[in-house]
């Protein structure tokens, strides 16, 4: 059983995809819902949001072409608790390749490792999923914050 639902459907414009929710996220049953979290803000900030929403606002993502899903589904907590087999690369392959959306964008450099399978760089990559694009961000976690930019935010944020 997942730890929190995909919010997938066919036709969107992104599907973020974090490594796996965090321990707030878990218990609260909302992506992205630790304390110092930024996605909520960023995508607000970069006018992928009309108004600022809450964690426990997540399906309401969908109708504006935007989905969720994390690339470890049946564990949660921190990368470092995380192991090589946690992570569900085919799993996110078959639902991308079913889906098509435009953008899969990963909302961490460790997601996006794991699943291309090496080092690489914030922005898009040179590999697709199908049609779809890829592309990395910074992690907007509290845990991360020392590697925080939103600049390549901005940068997704223009492609569409």
């Amino acid at each position: 059983m997942s730890v929190l639902p995909d919010v997938l459907q066919a036709g969107l414009n992104i599907v973020f995809c974090g490594t796996a929710p965090g321990t707030v996220s878990a218990m609260q049953q909302a992506y992205y819902a630790g304390p110092g979290n930024k996605f909520w803000p960023t995508l607000f900030e970069v006018g992928l949001t009309p108004h600022r929403f809450t964690p426990a606002e997540y399906p309401a993502l969908l109708p504006l072409g935007i989905g969720l899903t994390d690339l470890v589904k049946h564990t949660f907590g921190a990368d470092s608790v995380l192991s090589s087999s946690d992570f569900g690369r085919e799993e996110l392959q078959a639902k991308i390749l079913h889906y098509q959306p435009r953008i899969l964008a990963f909302t961490s450099k460790r997601a996006g490792q794991e699943f291309l399978g090496g080092p690489l760089q914030y922005g898009p990559q040179e590999r697709k999923v199908g049609d779809t694009l890829l592309f990395v961000l910074p992690s907007p976690s509290g845990l991360a914050r020392r590697f925080w930019t939103v600049e390549p935010w901005r940068e997704l944020a223009m492609l569409l």
